[in-house]
């Protein structure tokens, strides 16, 4: 199902779907109360997989570790991530974008906002530094990616802070390892697949003055603090509730193929950590929701 025309709730959606469930995610604020975000285990005789959901850019010093997080942590022989950013080796993450961010005959970027939000779109193309030649031959998703660092550095965020950068310090500063759930194309792929409505609907958030980003953001941020999962819940189901399109592409098929993955994990000894946005782990067809049915045993530990 498409949606028409820019869709309020849609941008929402997209801009917070970047900070519970794919890339350049974002949160603000500090913790008012100390944080315990979700987690779960997953285990039998010999295996534990730990799930633990994500916020995957934060402020620095932000406080959000908790003593049952750092116990699986430490149990914990490997460290498995949606996606290896290594920002050491950005070609590799450029060159995913590139395979997938161009295409001949696109519309001009001007053409893909409203008349009323072109001024928004030029401003925000001066300030990324990027000529504008090449948003016009953007696939609208990845012109919004683009975009949208303006706003990350607006707000003050850096990708240091995140939980997943964190975690794969602490990992690989005990010799353990760190893997991943998709290639960088492949997490990419999922934003390149999205209706064209949909993308334009992130291009419009894209372009929007950071504050009313930050209101949602710090929403999100609580509930996934205080790990109020029914509030993350709540809210995606209320963001997509007219777009089954959206929902089946960042997320059903996303937590599928996930589930599948811990399945297969459990057939071997050991413990492994799985930490992903949070927005897979909450609510029907989560990824907690969709192991249950599988009848494996999921206890909520934080």
């Amino acid at each position: 199902m498409l949606i028409e025309g820019p869709n309020l709730m849609l941008k929402s959606f997209l801009r917070r779907t970047m900070a519970a469930v794919g890339l350049l995610s974002i949160a603000t604020g500090a913790a008012a109360a100390p944080a315990k975000p979700a987690l779960w285990a997953v285990s039998d005789a010999d295996t534990t997989v730990y799930l633990f959901g994500t916020i995957h850019l934060l402020p620095q010093n932000y406080q959000w570790r908790s003593a049952k997080l750092d116990a699986a942590v430490a149990n914990s022989q490997q460290l498995v991530v949606e996606t290896i950013i290594d920002e050491s080796k950005p070609l590799e993450m450029m060159n995913a974008l590139s395979s997938l961010a161009f295409s001949p005959g696109l519309p001009p970027i001007a053409a893909r906002v409203p008349p009323g939000k072109r001024a928004a779109l030029d401003a925000a193309i001066k300030q990324s530094g990027l000529p504008r030649a090449a948003f016009d031959r953007m696939e609208t998703w990845a012109a919004a990616f683009m975009l949208l660092g303006n706003q990350f550095k607006a707000m003050g965020l850096k990708a240091g802070a995140g939980v997943e950068s964190t975690l794969r310090t602490s990992f690989a500063s005990q010799g353990k390892s760190v893997g991943q759930l998709e290639t960088n194309r492949e997490q990419l792929s999922f934003f390149d697949g999205l209706p064209e409505a949909a993308q334009r609907g992130l291009l419009e958030g894209a372009i929007e003055e950071p504050k009313g980003m930050s209101k949602d953001f710090d929403r999100m941020l609580a509930a996934w603090a205080r790990g109020d999962v029914a509030a993350i819940a709540a809210s995606f189901n209320r963001d997509l509730a007219s777009s089954p399109a959206m929902r089946d592409a960042l997320l059903n098929r996303r937590n599928a193929n996930w589930s599948r993955w811990v399945e297969q994990r459990m057939a071997k000894p050991g413990s492994v950590m799985v930490a992903v946005g949070a927005g897979h782990l909450a609510g029907r067809n989560s990824l907690v929701d969709m192991l249950q049915r599988e009848g494996l045993t999921v206890r909520r530990l934080q």
